[in-house]
């Protein structure tokens, strides 16, 4: 089977998304490695240039992946912190975001991933979203798992628990309309990327 590396300094983000492709038997390498991510807000863009800066590392076929946090009714700036979640500091002082989201009625909130696959000649980009609400107080205990600070305050919606509240199976069999686009990516991946691979060979 063709070389895959999974790039990123969030060990936690490796062991999910590691977790997902063992169910499609497919097997994972993981590379980390701290980005200095560019000072713009387009997810899609920031996926790109790591994916090509990890490629550049590495030599083989890689993907990364990046998630942005729309906070819908954010006092003066609405959207925020959107592809600056990390930078902005959000995710990592929870306290501090509530305490600014305190008097906000409006709490809809979502993760938007991007995850982006470069074999050294293109670029394949996939989406996953999940809608909900922004609790009103920190919720869960801490997990290995998390991709994130930000699931001790995020409900999803149709649910009464913030991810960090939830079991891995709560998590995954939510009724909440979201995509995975760890999900999406390993289909691909398998069905169509190793099968076009494997046809070209012969």
């Amino acid at each position: 089977m063709a070389n895959l590396t999974y790039v990123t300094g969030n060990y936690g983000k490796y062991i999910s998304v590691k977790e997902h492709f063992a169910e499609k038997q497919i097997d994972l390498e993981f590379l980390e490695y701290e980005f200095m991510e560019p000072e713009i807000n387009d997810i899609e863009r920031i996926s790109k240039q790591k994916a090509l800066e990890a490629y550049k590392i590495l030599g083989t076929p890689c993907f990364v992946a990046d998630t942005g946090f729309y906070i819908e009714d954010y006092p003066n700036n609405p959207g925020y912190p959107g592809a600056f979640v990390k930078r902005s500091g959000v995710a990592n002082d929870i306290d501090d975001l509530l305490e600014v989201m305190k008097n906000v009625q409006n709490r809809t909130c979502r993760f938007l991933d991007c995850l982006t696959f470069y074999d050294g000649r293109e670029f394949y980009t996939f989406y996953g979203i999940s809608e909900g609400t922004l609790s009103l107080s920190r919720r869960g205990n801490d997990i290995r798992k998390a991709k994130s600070n930000l699931w001790c305050v995020f409900i999803p919606k149709n649910c009464d628990k913030t991810l960090a509240e939830m079991s891995d199976e709560e998590r995954k069999d939510r009724n909440d309309d979201h995509t995975s686009a760890t999900d999406i990516f390993a289909d691909w991946y398998k069905s169509e990327y190793l099968s076009f691979k494997k046809l070209i060979k012969k």
